[in-house]
């Protein structure tokens, strides 16, 4: 099966960038939320990094601007915004990037059963939820699959492709073969809390996370001596703050409950996310508190 036209459920951190991925690809999507307000930044988002990535081209003297601007509306009129479910009709393959609580996905992937044609592929943008337990809220657990990106969806390369219980061979290739098509590198995994890129992220980051309570430092000092080592390109607490506490503290304490203390809870991160504070999206997280 190919990809003709696909969808994205929830227009936040990821969602936008993830339909701009799929846009940019040539593939005409249609990015759902529930508030046309969250549409409006999704699609904000998207065209931001249309412009950021196109204007890296104009100086690089690949593009000129009057290409670079057609490029940049082309791109944009393969992204149509909604608050229904209306134009999921005829679509191939559906994306839910939707916050990261159970009953808010299977909700989700109960409408989708709904509303979209017998062939079409639900997909999950989860960091580390059960593939199959969203797939019980479907009539096609066959058609259900794990399609994870990373942060900044518009740069990772990397997009795990995951095995859920009764996920068909031929749903993971078609997974496969479209993470390929929209210019992605895919793995495919089988299902397990974590999966593998937060697996191994975590079992980092929560030593991080140890070291800071332990040692008092600033979350500033610490991200600074990450980057400037070029150990990773941003620096942990920042990273949180893009991503939102509050999913990041999700996926930490999951991975604490299926593996044990090795994977470490950052003390203040609950005590952000308890207040409120969840980083980027409320304009406090880390970074703005008193550390």
């Amino acid at each position: 099966m190919f990809v003709f036209k696909a969808a994205v459920v929830g227009a936040g951190t990821m969602g936008g960038e993830i339909a701009q991925v799929f846009a940019s690809a040539d593939v005409p999507v249609v990015l759902k939320d529930v508030d046309q307000k969250f549409v409006d930044q999704g699609l904000e988002k998207a065209q931001q990094v249309t412009g950021a990535q196109l204007g890296r081209l104009v100086k690089k003297e690949k593009l000129t601007q009057e290409q670079a601007d057609a490029q940049a509306e082309e791109i944009a009129g393969r992204i149509t915004g909604t608050t229904d479910y209306d134009a999921f009709g005829d679509v191939d393959f559906v994306l839910e990037a939707v916050p990261e609580k159970m009953e808010i996905k299977q909700a989700v992937f109960e409408e989708l059963d709904a509303v979209t044609p017998g062939h079409a592929i639900l997909a999950s943008n989860t960091s580390s939820l059960s593939i199959s337990e969203m797939a019980e809220a479907t009539s096609r657990p066959d058609k259900v699959v794990g399609f994870h990106f990373f942060y900044p969806a518009s740069m990772m390369r990397l997009i795990e492709v995951i095995e859920g219980d009764e996920t068909s061979p031929e749903t993971m290739q078609v997974a496969h073969n479209f993470a390929q098509a929209i210019r992605k590198m895919p793995i495919r995994c089988a299902e397990c809390p974590g999966f593998v890129g937060n697996r191994i992220a975590n079992s980092a980051i929560s030593e991080i996370w140890r070291v800071q309570e332990e040692s008092g430092a600033s979350y500033e000092e610490i991200d600074k001596a990450i980057t400037d080592a070029k150990a990773l390109p941003m620096g942990p607490f920042f990273l949180t703050d893009q991503l939102g506490l509050d999913t990041v503290l999700k996926v930490a304490q999951h991975l604490r409950d299926s593996y044990g203390d090795r994977f470490h809870v950052h003390k203040g991160m609950e005590e952000l996310v308890a207040a409120g504070n969840l980083g980027a999206k409320t304009g406090k997280g880390f970074y703005g508190s008193d550390d």
